[in-house]
């Protein structure tokens, strides 16, 4: 199973880069089962109203949004282990 992440931000976003590089991390320690887009909503602003959002950071993961904010390296981890697990 792959793990589809998204990670929404902003280029005026002072804790978009915390977001991406905890993401960064998990892919090097996991590899290939995560798959990493990340989104401009400047630029795909429709898909961020597709989400729902009103703020970033925010990271999607199989199409939900799981995290709104910068989360810790383990609870990124964890709910990824949760999507494997299903």
């Amino acid at each position: 199973m792959v793990v589809k992440i998204e990670v929404f931000t902003s280029p005026t976003c002072p804790y978009c880069p915390m977001a991406i590089e905890v993401v960064e991390e998990a892919k090097k320690d996991l590899g290939d089962i995560l798959e990493i887009e990340k989104v401009d909503i400047m630029e795909d602003r429709e898909r961020a109203v597709n989400y729902g959002l009103m703020a970033v950071p925010a990271i999607a993961m199989n199409g939900v949004v799981k995290f709104v904010g910068a989360p810790g390296k383990e609870e990124l981890m964890q709910a990824i282990k949760e999507l494997l697990d299903e």
